[in-house]
């Protein structure tokens, strides 16, 4: 059983992953409006992710008799500078929603809520890997600064990635 602040944070957790979800949507539109429709593959597949990671939050609240509320989802940005700046605003959103998952963790924690606590251990090696993904394609991106060719190989590239749901989804 949830505590109400439990329930309460999850619920929050909630909004925040269908957030997630809708500004990798909006920078999907973003760089489909560019003609670049790898990158804009990738941030479709990031938008099914963030999905997934909404409904993981949604049945465990369910499981714990908890009671999901859903509420208004702020909307996203819809422009960014260049492909660059989109990547910085990845990154800064996947080390936010890192800060979120550990808050989660620490009122585990502190009311001594062991299920919720190993629960949210997936989030915390999920967001190892969202932050690395990120800077990854963010550092290669400052690599290549304005050069046309490696932004074009780079689109190419990020058109190859597909949905795969984890095992344990």
């Amino acid at each position: 059983m949830l505590s109400p602040k439990m329930e309460a944070a999850l619920n929050n957790q909630i909004n925040a992953e269908y957030y997630s979800s809708y500004l990798y949507l909006s920078m999907a539109a973003y760089f489909d409006s560019i003609n670049l429709p790898g990158f804009a593959n990738w941030m479709r597949i990031q938008n099914q992710e963030e999905m997934l990671h909404t409904m993981k939050f949604f049945d465990f609240v369910s499981e714990r008799n908890g009671r999901v509320k859903l509420a208004a989802i702020d909307g996203p940005e819809t422009e960014w500078e260049s492909p660059l700046a989109a990547f910085e605003a990845t990154l800064a959103h996947e080390q936010h929603v890192t800060a979120l998952i550990n808050k989660l963790v620490d009122l585990a924690l502190a009311e001594s809520d062991h299920a919720t606590n190993n629960f949210l251990q997936w989030f915390v090696a999920e967001q190892v890997e969202e932050e690395a993904t990120a800077d990854g394609i963010l550092q290669q991106l400052r690599l290549m600064k304005d050069a046309p060719g490696g932004l074009f190989m780079m689109d190419r590239e990020l058109g190859q990635r597909v949905f795969t749901p984890p095992a344990d989804a």
